[in-house]
């Protein structure tokens, strides 16, 4: 058997839904893999799935100093027993506690992806607690990769002085271009359906997006707003107003989680992205291999995947003018709106095809392990 590697993230989600075939692949090619998170249904699935062996410990995604400092003590204690050549953590907390774990283990190659910073949205002592943990991320880390350059530069700015490594355009992820496609070309229809997927929470943007939409909906009655997602009343909820709004239009639907996500684009014609914050957020790249315009704010990821009035519109977060404008363009611009949703595929299936990220990770793989 060949280099063990320990890929790890706060909880199974994050590895289901990042390392898909990745893992596999690279037992394929001679490593040794290990998936490591908090147990949950999610890690099962992946060592199912991908064939590796996994390992749980349970990790809090939320500030808890003594749950954390009993993980990191099971950390270390794992991490001496496998003796992996590699740790490749993912999501802010398996982050610190995997790269403080891995060095006082003496595992020699210490990697940790930052998919996006909290930090930068944050203001008091939390944004100072945030700085110091992503600055201690880094200190024990021996490589750092930022999904794109604006987590970079924002690295780069506030937290570290490492060498930082983007690979490929930035997205960590990839793209299954054969997953991702419409069964059957769009057909012009009267009604105009906006789609948002993710998590129904404040930072998502998801006040000014329902507020601006009623706007539209009052003077536009053909719209339609799909919001397919959970969500997360203790973590980040949503305004009671917002709740209400949802409630009570009945041009929005919410359809909750889905395990397959496609049909719902296949209903739509523009997707809303109002997030405050990002890394490189999939839902747009999902998107635009789906024939969709996007409509994003100005964002780490989000601005590198869209082009202003080629493959969408660019708008200033936490602006609900702003986006009320936006959805009445596209919907002023019909063919416009058709015209960015065609050439979307075409800008993803260009820079983010899931073969070619893969290959930049694996070459990258091969770079660092001595």
């Amino acid at each position: 058997m060949g280099k063990k590697i320990v890929r790890a993230a706060t909880i199974g989600l994050s590895l289901n839904a990042f390392c898909r075939g990745l893992l596999r692949e690279l037992t394929e090619e001679g490593y040794e893999v290990v998936a490591l998170s908090s147990s949950d249904a999610d890690l099962r699935q992946v060592g199912e799935r991908e064939g590796v062996r996994t390992i749980g410990v349970p990790m809090e995604r939320r500030i808890s100093p003594l749950k954390d400092l009993v993980s990191l003590v099971r950390l270390i204690r794992v991490l001496r027993k496998e003796k992996p050549d590699m740790v490749h953590s993912m999501t802010p907390k398996a982050g610190l506690l995997c790269m403080m774990a891995a060095k006082m283990a003496g595992v020699p190659v210490r990697v940790h992806t930052f998919t996006g910073l909290v930090w930068p949205t944050s203001t008091g002592l939390i944004r100072q607690i945030l700085i110091w943990t992503d600055k201690l991320t880094c200190a024990c880390a021996t490589h750092v990769i930022p999904e794109g350059e604006g987590v970079k530069q924002d690295l780069q700015r506030c937290i570290t002085r490492k060498p930082l490594k983007v690979l490929g355009y930035g997205n960590v992820k990839g793209i299954d271009l054969q997953y991702w496609k419409r069964t059957a070309p769009a057909e012009p229809h009267e009604t105009v359906t906006f789609i948002f997927v993710g998590r129904l929470v404040r930072e998502k943007g998801i006040n000014e997006l329902v507020a601006a939409f009623v706007q539209l909906n009052k003077r536009y009655p053909q719209t339609r707003l799909l919001l397919v997602g959970p969500y997360e009343e203790k973590i980040d909820p949503l305004m009671p107003e917002t709740m209400r709004l949802i409630d009570e239009c009945e041009a929005i639907e919410a359809v909750g989680s889905q395990t397959d996500v496609r049909p719902f684009y296949e209903r739509s014609d523009v997707l809303v992205f109002p997030s405050y914050r990002e890394g490189f957020p999939n839902v747009v790249i999902e998107a635009g291999a789906m024939d969709l315009p996007s409509i994003v704010t100005d964002i780490n990821g989000a601005r590198e995947i869209i082009v202003n009035h080629e493959n969408g519109l660019i708008v200033p977060p936490r602006d609900e003018a702003a986006l009320y404008e936006a959805m009445e363009w596209m919907l002023n611009h019909p063919e416009e709106c058709q015209r960015m949703g065609q050439k979307s595929r075409k800008m993803v299936a260009d820079r983010y095809e899931q073969g070619f990220v893969r290959q930049c990770l694996k070459n990258y793989y091969k770079e660092i392990l001595p």
